[in-house]
C-alpha cells in the first residue's frame, strides 16, 4: 500500500490483489500530473461540475481522486475495477461514487470532461476513442496522461484524426499530459475492431481456423510464437473432462481444446473484458453459435470450485503495465492447483528465461519438459 498526495487530500492505495510480492505502486508521476492539471496547481482549474468520465484508469488512483465530483470509469481490466472497489473502502469512500463501467459497456451519453489514461495498446486507445467521440461535445474537457515512454506521435495523431487538435504539455517527472479540443465537424466513423484473421498451417486443431480478436488483445495481428507452441504440442485427450483456457487472450488455445476432444466442457477465463469478448467470437466462429462454452471475467481461477478442473492451459503474462513481475504467474499457478482434481494437470508456456519450472515444482511438487527450443518451454505439472 501506499499513500498518493491529491489535491483533493491523501490517498491510501493498493494494487488488486494487494500482494505482497507485488514491488508496484497503485499511482504514478502521470496520475500526479493530471490531478494538480485538473485542480488548476498551474493554471486555471478545470471544471468538473458536469458528466466526468475516466478511461483507462489504471488502479483506481484517478477515480478515487475525483470521487466527490461521481466520475464514470471506464476500463478493459477486472482487477482496476476490483482495486477500484477496494480503494475507495480503504479511504472511506461511498462505492457509489464512482460508477464502474467496462470497455464493452455503453458509455454515457454526454462527456463533459473526458480523462485518458493513455494505454499501451494503440489499438485500444483507437477503438475507446472512437466509442466515446459520440458523447463528446464542443466545449467537452479532453486531457490525456501518460508517462513519456508510452505518448508516441502516433498517439497524438489518434487523438486528433478521431476528436480533434491535440498538442502536448511539457514533461514533468517523466509524465506528460495530452490536451485535445474537440471538432464537431469531424465525421464520426465507427471502431474498426474487431479484427479476424485464418490461422496458419500445421498448429494443430485450428490449423486454418478463424481468430477474432477485439482491440487491445495481445497480438492482435497474428498468432504470437509461444501460443502457436504450445498448439503444435496440445495433449491429445479423449472424453468428458473440463478444461480451463487460462488467461485465454483471444481464446484459440481454448478453441483448440474443444476441436480436439468434441466432449470436452471448456472455460474460458481472463481478467480482460476484451480478451474475453474475442474468445467468445473466436469459438463462437469456429465451433458455431450453439456451441457451449463458459467465458469468465475475473482474477484467475478464483471462484472456480476446488477440485473440479481436469485440464487448465496456461500462458501466463509476466509484464504488468509497465513493470516485470511473476506475482500473476504464482496466482494462476497456485490458483490451478486449487482447482484441479487428483490427477488434472497444469500445462504451461513460457520463455525459458523465466524459470516457471521452479515454481511448479514447489507448487505442484512436480513438473515435467514436455517439449522445448531454444527460445520456449512447455512444462506439464500433475495435481499428485
Amino acid at each position: 500500500m501506499n499513500r498518493l498526495t491529491t489535491p483533493w487530500g491523501e490517498l491510501d492505495l493498493a494494487r488488486f490483489p494487494d500482494d505482497p510480492r507485488d514491488p508496484f505502486r497503485a499511482w504514478d508521476a502521470a496520475d500526479e500530473y493530471l490531478l494538480r492539471h485538473l485542480a488548476g496547481i498551474d493554471t486555471e482549474p478545470v471544471d468538473l461540475s458536469g458528466t466526468v468520465v475516466v478511461s483507462g484508469d489504471r488502479w483506481g488512483a484517478l477515480a478515487a481522486a475525483l470521487a466527490g465530483h461521481h466520475p464514470v470509469q471506464i476500463t478493459d481490466s477486472f482487477l482496476t475495477q476490483e482495486a477500484t472497489r477496494a480503494n475507495l473502502k480503504r479511504n472511506g469512500t461511498d462505492p457509489d461514487a464512482v460508477r464502474l463501467l467496462s470497455t464493452r459497456d455503453a458509455p454515457p451519453d454526454r462527456i463533459d470532461v473526458l480523462l485518458v489514461r493513455v494505454p499501451r495498446s494503440l489499438a485500444l486507445l483507437e477503438d475507446q476513442l472512437h466509442r466515446l467521440a459520440p458523447a463528446v461535445h464542443a466545449g467537452t474537457v479532453v486531457a490525456g496522461t501518460g508517462m513519456v515512454t508510452e505518448i508516441h506521435t502516433s498517439t497524438l495523431r489518434l487523438f486528433e484524426r478521431i476528436l480533434g487538435p491535440t498538442r502536448t504539455s511539457l514533461a514533468v517527472k517523466k509524465a506528460r499530459l495530452v490536451f485535445c479540443a474537440p471538432d464537431p465537424d469531424l465525421p464520426r466513423t465507427p471502431s474498426p475492431w474487431p479484427r479476424s484473421y485464418e490461422l496458419p498451417a500445421s498448429v494443430g486443431a485450428v490449423s486454418g481456423r478463424t481468430v477474432v480478436n477485439h482491440a487491445g488483445v495481445f497480438c492482435a495481428d497474428r498468432l504470437d510464437v509461444g501460443t502457436r507452441f504450445l498448439l503444435r504440442h496440445l495433449p491429445r485427450r479423449r472424453g468428458p473432462e473440463r478444461v480451463v483456457d487460462l488467461g485465454c487472450g483471444n481464446g484459440v488455445v481454448g478453441t483448440a481444446a474443444a476441436l480436439a476432444n468434441g466432449e470436452a466442457e471448456v472455460l474460458f477465463v481472463d481478467e480482460s473484458h476484451q480478451a474475453v469478448a474475442s474468445a467468445r467470437a473466436t469459438f463462437g466462429a469456429n465451433l458455431g453459435p450453439d456451441a457451449a462454452a463458459e467465458f469468465r471475467v475475473g482474477d484467475g481461477l478464483s471462484g472456480v470450485p476446488a477440485g473440479t478442473v481436469d485440464l487448465v492451459l496456461n500462458n501466463p503474462p509476466f509484464h504488468s503495465h509497465r513493470g516485470t513481475t511473476d506475482a500473476t504467474a504464482w496466482r494462476m499457478f497456485t490458483g490451478s492447483r486449487a482447482a484441479l482434481r487428483r490427477g488434472g494437470e497444469l500445462w504451461v508456456i513460457g520463455n525459458r528465461h523465466l524459470g516457471y519450472h521452479v515454481k511448479l515444482r514447489r507448487i505442484f511438487g512436480n513438473c515435467e519438459v514436455v517439449a522445448s527450443d531454444p527460445k520456449f518451454v512447455l512444462l506439464r505439472a500433475v495435481k499428485n
